[in-house]
């Protein structure tokens, strides 16, 4: 068995409107228009070649689950979210990588990561 890949990761949110704007117009992501009624709120946003499917339901509390999106220039990003009111640390190196991490509207942790910087 060999994985081709992740295709999506799916995030629980309180407030489906608030949350495509914040994976849309803060993380930069694309609204889908394939989304089926599934009789729930939510939507489905490209991030690249993976998408996110966010699910209107109860969030889990923070135990550490999380996903990350990767950038180019994280630094350029970690400006932008900054500007914009975003508590974000400078990253970090892991490895050979860079990484810091913000929250969504609902308290939902994204890394953000960049390759190949450390």
């Amino acid at each position: 068995m060999k994985p081709l890949g992740v295709h999506h990761v799916s995030v629980n949110v309180s407030d489906p409107d608030a949350s495509v704007d914040f994976y849309t117009k803060v993380l930069g992501g694309t609204v889908r228009g394939d989304r089926p009624d599934f009789g729930f709120g939510g939507a489905w946003i490209d991030l690249g070649p993976t998408q996110v499917h966010l699910i209107e339901s109860s969030v889990p509390p923070k135990m550490g689950q999380h996903f990350a999106v990767l950038y180019d220039d994280l630094d350029a990003v970690v400006a932008e979210l900054r500007d914009r009111g975003f508590d974000v640390e400078d990253a970090r190196i892991v490895g050979a990588d860079r990484q810091t991490f913000v929250d969504d509207p609902d308290g939902n942790t994204v890394e953000l990561h960049q390759l190949g910087t450390g």
